[in-house]
C-alpha cells in the first residue's frame, strides 16, 4: 500500500460540487508500447491504479481510444464499484487507426459513438467530465470549434456527461466556447520547458477554471535541462518530481495527472506533491522555458 499523502491541496471545479486533489493521475501509459493494446502487465496496472486511489489521488484522466478501449477497460476492473469522491474525466475527438495513429473524430456521430463507448467500458450512466479534444498532436490549430462542442453540450443536456472540458485550444476558442456551455477545465500541453499558455493559464486563474498540463514531463521526449539536475540535488529529489512541484507552484489551478504503469514511479510522482522550491531555485527554473515565474 502506497503511503497517504496531502496531495498539494485541493481545487473545485467551477459550478460543481467537484473538488479534486490537485495531484491526480493520467491513465494513457497503462496501454501497450504507443498506447496501443493491452498493458506488458496487467496486475502492474492494476495496483497502479488502485495504489493511486489509495494514496488519494480522485482525479483519474483517461479516454476511450487510449488502447484504445485499454485504459478504460482496465479502471473498472481496478475501481469499479467506484469510491466516493472519485472523478474519472475522459476525452473525446480523436480515434486509432490499425497503423497505430491517430486522428481527428468530430463528426457528430463519432463523438456520440465516443461518450457512449467511454460509458460502456467504464461502467458509467454518466461521464463526470468530457474533454473536447481538438488541434494538433500537442498544439492548438485556429479555427472554430462549435460545431463538436454543441453536440457535446446536447450530450450534457440529456444527461450523458455531467460537465464539459476542453484540450489542446487557444484562449479564441476557450472564449468561443463559453458562449456555447460552461467550461470547467481547459487541458493544453505546458511544462516547465514548454510554456506557451503563461498567459493563458493566468487568464483561466483569474477565472478559477482549472488547468491541466498534459506532457508535464515532456511525454515522449522527456524533459532534460540542468537546472533542473541541480533543483533536484539540492531537494534531494529527482529532475521529474522538481518538475512537477513546479507546476504545482506556478499557479493555484493547476492540476496534475503525471502517467506511468509503475508503483514505484507512482510512488515518487505523488511525492513530488511535497516539494517547496525556494524562489531562487524557482527563478533558475523559469529561465529554462523562458516564461513567468510562479504566481504571486
Amino acid at each position: 500500500m502506497i503511503e497517504q499523502l496531502n496531495l498539494a491541496g485541493s481545487f473545485t471545479l467551477p459550478g460543481t460540487s467537484m473538488t479534486l486533489n490537485r495531484m491526480g493521475y493520467g491513465a494513457m501509459q497503462l496501454a501497450g508500447p504507443q498506447v496501443w493494446g493491452p498493458p506488458r502487465d496487467a496486475d502492474e496496472a492494476i495496483a497502479v491504479l488502485r495504489g493511486a486511489v489509495e494514496s488519494g489521488v480522485n482525479h483519474i484522466d483517461t479516454s476511450d481510444y487510449y488502447g484504445p478501449h485499454v485504459t478504460n477497460q482496465l479502471i473498472k476492473r481496478a475501481l469499479h464499484p467506484y469510491p466516493d469522491g472519485l472523478v474519472i474525466v475522459t476525452k473525446v475527438g480523436a480515434r486509432r487507426l490499425p497503423d497505430k495513429s491517430w486522428v481527428p473524430a468530430l463528426s457528430r456521430q463519432q463523438l456520440i459513438d465516443a461518450v457512449h463507448d467511454n460509458l460502456r467500458n467504464l461502467s458509467l450512466d454518466s461521464l463526470d467530465v468530457v474533454n473536447l479534444r481538438v488541434g494538433g498532436f500537442t498544439e492548438p490549430s485556429e479555427g472554430s470549434i462549435e460545431e463538436p462542442l454543441t453536440v457535446l453540450a446536447e450530450l450534457k443536456r440529456q444527461g450523458l456527461v455531467r460537465h464539459i472540458g476542453l484540450s489542446n485550444v487557444t484562449p479564441m476558442q476557450f472564449a468561443q466556447a463559453q458562449t456555447i456551455t460552461e467550461i470547467v477545465c481547459v487541458q493544453n500541453f505546458y511544462n516547465v520547458a514548454h510554456r506557451n499558455d503563461d498567459g493563458f493559464i493566468d487568464d483561466l486563474a483569474a477565472k478559477d477554471i482549472a488547468y491541466v498540463p498534459f506532457f508535464p514531463l515532456g511525454g515522449f521526449t522527456p524533459l532534460q535541462s540542468s537546472a533542473l539536475d541541480a533543483a533536484a540535488g539540492s531537494l534531494n529529489a529527482t529532475p521529474m518530481q522538481v518538475a512537477l512541484a513546479w507546476l504545482l507552484q506556478r499557479s493555484p489551478n493547476i492540476l496534475l495527472i503525471p502517467g506511468t504503469c509503475s508503483v514505484e514511479h507512482l510512488r515518487e510522482n505523488l511525492k513530488a506533491a511535497t516539494l517547496q522550491i525556494s524562489a531562487e531555485v524557482l527563478g533558475d527554473l523559469a529561465a529554462i522555458g523562458g516564461g513567468r515565474g510562479v504566481q504571486d
